[in-house]
C-alpha cells in the first residue's frame, strides 16, 4: 500500500510544481497579463498596413491605395459624465443616430466592451482634421487610419474585386489576424489573393495614467510590432487588352478570355455587363455593392463573372475535341466519310447541316452537324451492348482538356462546367422508360436518341463549358496536347509566381500529333475558306472554329475560338456573345481584334472594332425578360412619357407656326 502512496504523492508534488511554476513563469517573467485587453492602463493600437498595389503586365497600376478613416468605439473607456451632445455634434450626427449606432454595436456577436468597435467609417481627411484636436476629451473613441482602395481604372470590377469589412466566416477562418470592422478582399483579386495583398498589422502598447492619457510606450516599445505593408501583385493581364475586350461587351452579355498557350497566363478576361471598381469606394460603397448584386434586370447580372461562372453549351467549337476523341478512341481517322448528303438522318432524326459526304478536314471547315454528330454515335457504340462504357472512355478524354472540372487556378471564383457519364445517360434513360410506363429492367444498354446523348458530338447536348475552359482547351490543342493551368497572377513583390499549380504541364490523352496536325488543318481551313473566312488578316495567320449555339430562351449564342499566329501560337482568344446569332458575325470579330492588337500593337481593322463597339443587343434581352416577366413599371411610364413628349413636340410645331407660345411639360 505504502509504494501507490509515495507514487501518488510524488505525481501530485510535480503537478503542484509544475503549476506553481508556470504561474511564476506568466507572472513574473513574461508580460502576457500586463497586456491582457483586461488591464485599461495599457492600450493595444494596431497600425493597419497598406494593402499592395496591383499592377498589369506592363507595370500599369490598376489598384492603388489612398487615406481613408474610421472612429472606433471602446465600451469600456467610455466615460460617466460623457457628453452626448457634444460628441454628436462634434460628429455631425444625431442623438438618436448615436444611440442607435452604439445600440447596434452591442448587438454585434464579436462585440466586447474592451474590444474597439467601428462606430463610423470612410471619413475623409477633411473631416478628420476638424475632429481630431478635440476628440481626445472623449477617450471611448479613437481615430483609425485605414488606406481605402483606390482604383485607376474604371473597367474590370469582376475581375480585379473589392474590399469590405469581414465577416464572421472571414474572422473564423483567420481569428487570429482578423478583428471585427478589419478590411479585408472579398471578390476577385482581391479575395484570391488576400494573405498576400493584406501584409500584417503593427502592433503599439500605449501606457495610460489614471485618467487615460497617454504617457508613452510600454516597455519603451520593445514589445511593440512592426507594420508590415503588403506585397505587390503583377498580374498576367494586358490591361490594353482587357479594356479594348471590356468595350466590346457593352450592351451585351458574355465574355471574351485571351489565354497566351505558352505558359498559360491569362492575357484578357472580360466579361458583360462590366463593372467600375470606383463604385467599391467612398460612403456610397455599401449601397452600390448591393444594388450591383440586386440587379437582374433583363439578366444583366453584373457581379455574375460570365467568363468563369457561366456554363454554355459550346456549339460547333466542341467539333474540334469530338474529333480528337474519336481518332484516339479508334472509331474514324482522318478517311472517314458517313453518310452526310442532304443533312443528318438517324433512325427518323433529321438535323439540318452544311456539307455533304465529306472526311474531316472539310467537316470541320464547314463545320458539318452531320459528321460530327456520326462521329460521336461511333464512340457510344465502340463497345456493343455498352454504351455507358464508350461515354466514359470519351468523358476521360474532355476531362484531360480541363472539360467538365475545376481547373484549380488563382480566380476567386469559376464553375465546373458539365461532361456527362455513362450513369449519367443510365439514370436518365431509366427515368425516361419509368415515365412512359415501359417495363424495361435493363437500363445499361441505353438508346442514344431517347436520351438525348446524340447531340453531344455538335457541341449542342449536355456538355457545358465556361469561357476560360473553353480557350483553355483550345490553348492545348495550340500545344499538340498539353496546357499550363491558367492564372492570372505573374509575380509577386517583384518575384515570379511561386505557386507550383502554374509550373506543371498537363498532358491531355490525346498524345498522337498526327491527330493535331489534321484538327489545325481543319481550322485553317475555316479562316481560309469556310465560316471564318471573312475574319482573315494580312497581317497574321489565324486557326479559328466558329461556334453557333442555339439555346431554348431565343436567339443563339454566338461563340468563337482562335489560335495565332497559326505556326507559332502566342496567344489563344475565345468569345461568347449570348443571344447574338452567328459565330462569325460577332464573336469572331471580338477574338479576332483582340489577336490583331496583341500581335501587331495596334489595331489595323478598326472597322471591326467599330462594329462591335457600336452593336447592342440589349433589344433580344429585353424581349426575352418582357417574355418571361412582362414589361416592369419604370419601362411603362417611360413610354407613356416618350408618348406624352412627341405630342407636346406636336402641339409646339403647330403654336410656333401660329406664333403661340410653347406650353411646358409638368
Amino acid at each position: 500500500m505504502k509504494p501507490a502512496y509515495y507514487k501518488i504523492t510524488i505525481a501530485l508534488f510535480i503537478i503542484a510544481t509544475a503549476f506553481v511554476a508556470r504561474l511564476a513563469y506568466l507572472q513574473l517573467i513574461t508580460d502576457r497579463y500586463a497586456l491582457n485587453a483586461a488591464n485599461t492602463s495599457i492600450k493595444t493600437e494596431y497600425v493597419i498596413p497598406q494593402r499592395g498595389i496591383i499592377f498589369d503586365r506592363n507595370g500599369k497600376i490598376l489598384v492603388g491605395n489612398q487615406p481613408s478613416y474610421e472612429i472606433s468605439f471602446t465600451q469600456n473607456l467610455m466615460k460617466p459624465d460623457f457628453d452626448t451632445i457634444g460628441f454628436c455634434n462634434l460628429l455631425r450626427i444625431t442623438k438618436k443616430d448615436f444611440i442607435n449606432k452604439v445600440a447596434s454595436l452591442k448587438k454585434d456577436k464579436y462585440y466586447s466592451r474592451l474590444t474597439p468597435m467601428t462606430f463610423m467609417s470612410d471619413m475623409s481627411r477633411e473631416e478628420i482634421a476638424r475632429i481630431q484636436e478635440i476628440i481626445f476629451k472623449y477617450p471611448a473613441f479613437s481615430i483609425v487610419e485605414r488606406p481605402q482602395r483606390k482604383y485607376e481604372v474604371s473597367t474590370s470590377g469582376n475581375l480585379l474585386g473589392y474590399t469590405n469589412q469581414v465577416n464572421e466566416s472571414y474572422i473564423k477562418k483567420d481569428s487570429t489576424y482578423y478583428l471585427p470592422g478589419d478590411i479585408a478582399g472579398i471578390t476577385g483579386i482581391e479575395r484570391s489573393y488576400e494573405k498576400e495583398l493584406r501584409g500584417e498589422k503593427g502592433m503599439k502598447y500605449i501606457q495610460k495614467d489614471i485618467r487615460l492619457r497617454n504617457v508613452g510606450p510600454y516597455k519603451n516599445g520593445t514589445l511593440d510590432r512592426e507594420v508590415v505593408s503588403g506585397k505587390d501583385l503583377t498580374l498576367t493581364i494586358d490591361y490594353d487588352l482587357q479594356r479594348i475586350a471590356e468595350e466590346m461587351l457593352v450592351n451585351k452579355h458574355g465574355a471574351i478570355v485571351a489565354i497566351d498557350p505558352n505558359n498559360g497566363e491569362i492575357l484578357a478576361l472580360a466579361t458583360g455587363p462590366d463593372i467600375d471598381p470606383n463604385l467599391f469606394t467612398g460612403v456610397d460603397k455599401k449601397k452600390n455593392i448591393y444594388r450591383l448584386s440586386k440587379d437582374t434586370l433583363y439578366d444583366n447580372k453584373p457581379t455574375f463573372d460570365r467568363a468563369l461562372q457561366a456554363a454554355y453549351p459550346p456549339g460547333s467549337t466542341f467539333k474540334l475535341l469530338t474529333a480528337l476523341a474519336a481518332m484516339q478512341m479508334g472509331v474514324m481517322d482522318e478517311k472517314t466519310v458517313f453518310p452526310c448528303g442532304g443533312g443528318f438522318f438517324y433512325k427518323g432524326k433529321r438535323i439540318k447541316g452544311h456539307g455533304g459526304a465529306d472526311p474531316l478536314i472539310p467537316s470541320i471547315q464547314v463545320s458539318s452537324n452531320c459528321f460530327f454528330t456520326y462521329a460521336f454515335i461511333k464512340i457510344i457504340k465502340k463497345y456493343p451492348g455498352n454504351p455507358s462504357k464508350g461515354v466514359d472512355e470519351w468523358k476521360e478524354i474532355m476531362n484531360s482538356f480541363g472539360v467538365g472540372e475545376f481547373l484549380n487556378n488563382d480566380l476567386a471564383v469559376g464553375a465546373k462546367g458539365r461532361v456527362p457519364s455513362g450513369d449519367f445517360y443510365e439514370r436518365r434513360f431509366k427515368a425516361i422508360m419509368k415515365a412512359s410506363g415501359s417495363k424495361k429492367t435493363n437500363f445499361t444498354d441505353w438508346d442514344e436518341m431517347s436520351t438525348g446523348a446524340i447531340y453531344n458530338g455538335m457541341g449542342q447536348g449536355d456538355v457545358l463549358v465556361t469561357p476560360l475552359q473553353l480557350a483553355n482547351y483550345t490553348a492545348a490543342i495550340a500545344n499538340k496536347g498539353w496546357y499550363y493551368t491558367p492564372h492570372i497572377v505573374k509575380s509577386i513583390d517583384g518575384k515570379p509566381n511561386p505557386d507550383p499549380r502554374f509550373k506543371n504541364k498537363h498532358l491531355t490523352k490525346v498524345q498522337n500529333q498526327k491527330y493535331y496536325n489534321l484538327v489545325m488543318q481543319g481550322m485553317e481551313a475555316v479562316m481560309l475558306r469556310g465560316t471564318g473566312a471573312s475574319l482573315r488578316s494580312s497581317d497574321f495567320t489565324q486557326l479559328a472554329k466558329t461556334g453557333t449555339a442555339q439555346v431554348p430562351q431565343g436567339k443563339d449564342n454566338s461563340i468563337f475560338t482562335l489560335i495565332a499566329p497559326a505556326d507559332k501560337p502566342k496567344i489563344v482568344v475565345a468569345a461568347v456573345m449570348e443571344h447574338a446569332g452567328f459565330g462569325a458575325t460577332w464573336a469572331g470579330p471580338a477574338c479576332t481584334v483582340i489577336a490583331e492588337k496583341y500581335i501587331t500593337g495596334t489595331l489595323k481593322r478598326e472597322h471591326l472594332y467599330k462594329k462591335m463597339i457600336n452593336a447592342s443587343f440589349m433589344g433580344e434581352y429585353k424581349r426575352q425578360w418582357y417574355k418571361e416577366h412582362g414589361k416592369p413599371k419604370e419601362d411603362l411610364d417611360s413610354i407613356k412619357l416618350k408618348k406624352l413628349q412627341d405630342s407636346l413636340k406636336l402641339i409646339n410645331e403647330k403654336n410656333s407656326a401660329k406664333n403661340k407660345q410653347p406650353k411646358k411639360l409638368t
